[in-house]
């Protein structure tokens, strides 16, 4: 029997792994709305790296939250953009592994393997057109086939849920060229339940969608067709959904997508990453006094360390330096001031999204402060905790499962 992915889930990454409770508590309030959409867990090895954790402390974290709150719908730790480097990790205490194979887009295939994958596909289009995909998506299909078949090894077929992530790269794919991966995907037995294309558009971390709204929607749509076509052509799962990567705040293009599940009845998967993490920030700045200072502090030492920090995520980023006010004027603020900045709210004139992005990516800061940081974490819990469940369930929840 295989494990089966529920058909709304939503991505909730926990740097620090003390916010396992308040994330929890918003699934359970869309629950009692109706809208069952059930958490995943996901952290990735870079991050595990940068706070020096392990993945055991995620799984740890999420069925201690779950018994505590009496959760008894599913949950899923993810093993967040692996590969074969560094998997090895994750396959005690994760049950989703995201293949990360961007890397592998564009790797040469061998012609005769390509032309044998158009032989073998004349439904997918114009035989030309297929080639050409092909060539582009084979190896990194393969890949992603490699890395899955080592799992399977590892944790037993069926044991875990498999998304295929092609999202870090340069170029969106076409619907035509999802058909194309997912035709393939299905020739190399990889039953995916989810997969993470990329789309028009930039979805930098943590702020909102910057793009042409009505493209993204009619290719949002558009996918879900190739999906619906795919699952009814080959041997995939019937629960294959696409997954929105740094999904996290993008407001404008959430009606859009709620509109074309609502269409088509389709699940979704929606990761929204780090912005737990800012969501701790702003309760230690609610909670003022030491938490402020902490907050601030953090500031600080981002701002001081900004351009290491942003070269990792200069894709998904766009700052504007001029737009950072400095530690001294920050040091300044009030805990209202601080949280106005911080707290993605665009229709309060305070708040600044060039300062978002930068703590967003800000958190190896608060990792080398190590206890100091976690010890806060504990002392502002309740303040933090409020915003966490607060962010998740106003922002993300309900304007996408609740309306």
């Amino acid at each position: 029997m295989m494990t089966t992915l529920p058909k709304f889930t939503i991505g909730v990454g926990d740097r620090f792994a003390h916010q396992a409770k308040a994330q929890l508590r918003a699934c359970m309030m869309g629950a009692g709305q109706g809208a069952v959409v059930s958490p995943v867990w996901n952290k990735s090895h870079r991050e595990h790296v940068i706070i020096g954790s392990e993945p055991q402390s995620q799984r740890d974290a999420a069925e201690a939250a779950a018994a505590e709150l009496g959760w008894t719908q599913p949950y899923f730790v993810d093993a967040d953009h692996i590969n074969l480097s560094n998997v090895d990790g994750f396959i005690e205490a994760a049950d989703f592994f995201t293949l990360d194979v961007a890397e592998a887009i564009g790797r040469p295939a061998e012609m005769e393997e390509v032309n044998a994958f158009a032989g073998r596909r004349p439904e997918l289009g114009a035989p030309g057109r297929v080639r050409e995909i092909a060539a582009k998506y084979l190896a990194a299909v393969r890949e992603a086939g490699v890395i899955y078949r080592y799992i399977a090894g590892k944790k037993g077929a069926g044991n875990f849920v498999t998304e295929v992530s092609m999202d870090e790269t340069d170029a969106p794919q076409t619907p035509d060229e999802l058909l194309v991966i997912l035709a393939a995907i299905a020739d190399e037995k990889i039953p995916a339940q989810t997969i993470a294309p990329k789309f028009t558009g930039r979805f930098n971390k943590g702020v909102d969608y910057v793009g042409d709204i009505q493209q993204f929607e009619k290719e949002f749509n558009d996918d879900l067709d190739a999906i619906a076509k795919a699952v009814s052509c080959y041997e995939l799962p019937e629960n294959l959904k696409l997954s929105v990567h740094s999904g996290s705040d993008k407001f404008s293009i959430y009606g859009p997508i709620r509109r074309a599940l609502l269409r088509t009845g389709a699940g979704v998967h929606l990761k929204t990453a780090g912005t737990t993490w800012l969501e701790e920030l702003i309760g230690l700045a609610d909670a003022g006094e030491e938490g402020l200072d902490l907050a601030k502090e953090v500031y600080a030492r981002a701002y001081e360390q900004r351009k290491a920090l942003c070269e990792p995520y200069a894709a998904v980023i766009d700052i504007d330096a001029s737009r950072l006010p400095g530690p001294e004027e920050v040091n300044g603020w009030t805990a209202e001031q601080y949280a106005s900045a911080l707290r993605h709210d665009q229709s309060n004139p305070a708040f600044n999204q060039h300062v978002r992005q930068l703590l967003h990516v800000g958190y190896k800061v608060a990792a080398k402060m190590g206890d100091r940081y976690l010890g806060m974490l504990v002392s502002c819990e309740e303040s933090i905790s409020k915003n966490v469940t607060e962010n998740i369930y106003e922002r993300h929840l309900k304007p996408l499962f609740i309306g």
